[in-house]
């Protein structure tokens, strides 16, 4: 049986993390060789990382002086790992026995050995599959989307996540939510770990496509099942959570489509699409959203001396996934 590390990241998930720590046990079945559980603490302020239930868990807390971002507190937490695999596990998820044996006996089949990757179906309380693979951003799918095209047209613009399709069965996708998301490890460093200069959201699509880029398949294995949340740290931020969504989809796509496409997706996303989302608000007569929609646009105003010369040169450096608001 592969061994396994286990990787999560928290900033201030509250009971959320103590309840994922503690449905980790019932899941080593199968004889699952654990390694490690590594929790990052990105700076939390609310005591969630303090006295957590090990209950004989291989528990290590590394605890951050400022919060580094997502994927840089999960390449942090695999570091030095030596397992064969790697389970990178957000705080608002919890486990069961149908969760990790079930997903490392399918990478063990050598029937499997092209699957570099792969999600398991992610549940919420009721045990309703959610929609968590997603389709490949482009520039064009992401312009579609923020013109809102994915929402009136859905058949002609597809949205990102892959809401038509059920998820009850295993296939092959351009992407999993990194929620749940298991990797070989050596596959893992040799893409070079998660790009840091995301200090959170597309970080998870971008490892898939390095991935797929080096040859190996991204699956959503049915097979597996763990229960999630869904943005069980960032509800109370909404507004800092539209901004990074911006500014991680720009950098994503000067990554992967060049500073051309960039620019256009950045003006899309400073001129037309605050309408748009004001629009949706205003339908569903929300005053906060519309105040969220204000609050993360004028971020990205505010960060746009940081990153406009970045993007025209070609150059998006890690300091420029931090933001100046």
């Amino acid at each position: 049986m592969p061994t396994l590390d286990i990787v999560i990241v928290n900033w201030n998930a509250g009971d959320l993390l103590r309840q994922c720590i503690a449905s980790i046990p019932a899941a080593l079945t199968g004889g699952i060789a654990l390694e490690r559980v590594v929790v990052v603490d990105n700076a939390s302020h609310d005591g969630s990382a303090d006295g957590l239930p090990a209950d004989g868990l291989p528990l290590t807390v590394l605890r951050n002086a400022a919060n580094r971002g997502f994927a840089a507190a999960c390449n942090q937490g695999a570091a030095g790992s030596r397992a064969d695999l790697l389970l990178f596990l957000n705080p608002d998820t919890r486990l069961s026995a149908a969760s990790l044996a079930p997903a490392v006996a399918f990478l063990a089949d050598p029937a499997n050995a092209g699957v570099g990757a792969l999600g398991a179906r992610l549940v919420d309380e009721q045990g309703r599959t959610q929609r968590s693979c997603a389709r490949e951003p482009t520039p064009g799918r992401l312009v579609a989307q923020s013109l809102g095209l994915d929402r009136v047209a859905p058949r002609l613009f597809p949205p990102h996540f892959m809401t038509e399709w059920d998820h009850a069965d295993t296939r092959d996708v351009d992407q999993v939510m990194g929620a749940f998301l298991m990797i070989r490890r050596a596959l893992f460093e040799a893409v070079g770990r998660f790009d840091e200069r995301y200090f959170v959201y597309f970080d998870d699509a971008d490892l898939c496509v390095g991935v797929r880029r080096a040859g190996h398949r991204v699956v959503h294995f049915a097979g597996a099942e763990a229960y999630h949340r869904g943005c069980g740290t960032t509800d109370r931020v909404k507004d800092v959570r539209l901004f990074y969504v911006q500014r991680s989809r720009l950098l994503y796509v000067a990554k992967h489509h060049g500073a051309a496409a960039a620019l256009a997706v950045l003006a899309v996303a400073l001129l037309v699409e605050p309408a748009v989302r004001l629009a949706l608000a205003a339908s569903r007569r929300s005053a906060a959203d519309a105040r969220m929609v204000l609050s993360g646009t004028r971020m990205l105003w505010g960060d746009l001396a940081s990153v406009l010369p970045k993007l025209l040169t070609g150059r998006v450096d890690r300091d420029a996934v931090r933001p100046s608001a």
